[in-house]
């Protein structure tokens, strides 16, 4: 049994794993914190900034809000079944590679399949970049935000305003700003809405930079398995080439016993 284990554990691959878990807990952090956030922005810019939904087709910033929602969906599902078959191969490969000289042979086709992963990782790991990139606007938004209602309480008769024209939000013809000396920004800055909002989009944008961790990590693993197969199936292909010469030189060894054997008689 204690053989059995140690077998099974020297079988696992650790580095695909260490990814793996990496790259769940930060999509796991990116989409919750990230959805949460979105949530909190809409009744931030409902409850303080007067804003309603247009109506009719009109893509307004609720609607821009909504997909980001539907787009959250779509990378928590996509990535799940990513990380099961980057482990999954890992578990090939390592698979491949110990039992190199058992039944199990490497084909093209694996080697294609490794090349294949590498190429959509590495795909991934630029549209995790952008990601990163898109999602440090809003907590660059928050963070002004933020950086305004504490001023506010620093400076005594400051009156500094927010305008939601100055991030695209809404158009130039509306006006939708706070201001200092409103009772809506004052009720907003002692509001915990406004930190919790921040904060998840701060660790948001954290998920967003481990899961550009992982896809570099599987990179990493996967051209080390990628290299190590094909120097696996050159030895494989030694192997069977040296096989094959020694049963030749068996079998002439045998013919000229034999035809010595038959002379002597």
């Amino acid at each position: 049994c204690f053989e059995c284990c140690i077998k099974c554990l020297g079988g696992i691959p650790y580095a695909s794993l260490i990814a793996t878990i990496l790259l769940y807990a930060g999509v796991a952090l990116f989409c919750g914190c990230g959805h949460e956030a979105l949530s909190g922005t809409v009744n931030i810019l409902q409850t303080y900034f007067e804003m309603t939904r247009a109506a009719g087709d009109v893509i307004d910033v609720f609607t821009m809000i909504d997909i980001f929602k539907y787009v959250i969906y779509g990378v928590a599902a996509a990535f799940f079944v990513y990380g099961i078959l980057l482990m999954v191969e890992g578990f090939f490969t390592t698979g491949a590679i110990k039992d190199l000289y058992g039944d199990f042979k490497i084909t093209t086709c694996g080697r294609c399949v490794s090349a294949w992963f590498i190429m959509l990782t590495y795909i991934f790991m630029l549209a995790w970049l952008g990601v990163t990139a898109f999602t440090s606007l809003p907590v660059y938004m928050y963070f002004n935000l933020w950086t305004i209602c504490r001023n506010a309480t620093v400076v005594d008769g400051a009156n500094l305003c927010l305008d939601l024209r100055q991030y695209g939000i809404v158009t130039i013809g509306e006006e939708k700003k706070v201001c200092t000396a409103s009772e809506s920004f004052i009720k907003m800055c002692d509001s915990n809405e406004l930190n919790m909002t921040f904060h998840l989009f701060i660790v948001a944008l954290a998920g967003a930079g481990a899961a550009v961790i992982a896809m570099v990590h599987y990179l990493m693993v996967l051209s080390a398995n990628w290299a190590y197969v094909k120097d696996a199936c050159r030895m494989q292909k030694y192997e069977d080439i040296k096989s094959k010469e020694e049963q030749e030189l068996h079998d002439i060894h045998s013919t000229r016993s034999k035809e010595r054997l038959n002379a002597y008689t």
